[in-house]
């Protein structure tokens, strides 16, 4: 009778290498790819994939040559660590679907990769008698072998079981990153917290290279590109205290202009500077480097600037200047 592989995902006693996990992944996406081809780099068997759509035959193609492909309940059962790397809102679904089908068996690993689901959508696998875990990448993808580089210090958002600890710490390690773990009931705040500073982030980033183009920068990436890694450094470092700018400085009449500006230029990007000033606005009041009278002054302008919302730009321009106080007043 042969001797089952070993479970462990590290070196045993003796120093030799564990042997590899037989790894079986359902989402061939930006994620699922990417983390397949680092663990198959680590020394791991992907046996079969599954992914339906162009884009994802093409990652299977370039990140996992030679893995065959396969229906999600044939990955399952051809695998002794199934890792689930669907969308959020899919994932409920797929893993009830392979639990009823009967492909996901007793003492099986079953991983899932989303940041806003813990242990609970893996019931139906966790009811077969499978060991389960939730590990989160807080990384943004592109789907490329570029991703590869950028895991060595990934932080993983794990939610675990007592019998999947050392699991989490194995992948994890294996993946180049370290853990951080998040209780159950605190998984969606964990996932919103990184959504609200990557993708609108992007949103951020995004608009602000609108506004430079439409001033005449040739390059706004480049203009932004010093500046914007700065802040970020220095936010991550030493929190609200990093804020410049005319909120913090309470400079009333340079935010008016701004918003005349931009309703001018870019009215679509109106809203999300006056929700944003608000909320800088609140911080600095808070740290006590802007006196309340101030920010009062300077909430004020900008709720008149989204409560006058005319139908064109020009007039909705027009309508922001016409806020200012008569000539010789200061606000």
């Amino acid at each position: 009778m042969s001797t089952p592989p070993s479970r462990s995902l590290r070196p045993q006693p003796d120093g030799d290498r564990a042997r590899s996990i037989r790894i079986g992944v359902v989402g061939a996406g930006r994620v699922g790819a990417v983390l397949a081809a680092a663990l198959r780099d680590a020394g791991h068997e992907i046996v079969t994939v599954a992914g339906e759509s162009s884009a994802s035959r093409t990652r299977i193609e370039t990140l996992l040559p030679g893995v065959p492909v396969a229906k999600p309940t044939a990955v399952a059962r051809a695998c002794d660590l199934l890792l689930l790397t669907v969308p959020d809102d899919m994932l409920s679904n797929v893993v009830s679907m392979l639990a009823a089908s009967g492909a996901i068996r007793e003492g099986q690993q079953v991983v899932h990769t989303s940041g806003k689901h813990g242990l609970s959508v893996l019931a139906p696998a966790a009811d077969l008698g499978a060991h389960v875990l939730a590990m989160h990448p807080a990384m943004t993808f592109t789907g490329t072998d570029v991703d590869l580089g950028r895991l060595a210090g990934c932080v993983y958002g794990v939610t675990a079981t007592l019998d999947t600890h050392e699991l989490a710490r194995d992948l994890v390690a294996d993946l180049g990153g370290s853990v951080v773990w998040v209780p159950e009931d605190r998984r969606t705040l964990y996932h919103a917290g990184l959504a609200h500073g990557a993708n609108h982030l992007v949103t951020l980033v995004t608009q602000a290279m609108d506004l430079l183009r439409a001033s005449g920068a040739q390059d706004p990436a480049s203009t932004l590109r010093p500046l914007l890694t700065a802040a970020l450094d220095n936010a991550l470092s030493y929190g609200s205290a990093a804020l410049t700018g005319p909120i913090v400085r309470g400079d009333v009449e340079t935010v008016r202009a701004h918003l005349a500006d931009i309703a001018d230029s870019a009215p679509e990007t109106l809203e999300s500077y006056v929700v944003m000033a608000r909320a800088t606005a609140n911080r600095a009041v808070l740290d006590g480097r802007l006196l309340p009278i101030r920010a009062a002054k300077l909430v004020g302008i900008l709720n008149d600037a989204l409560d006058v919302a005319p139908a064109t730009p020009t007039a909705a321009a027009a309508a922001v200047r016409a806020t200012r106080p008569a000539s010789g007043r200061r606000a």
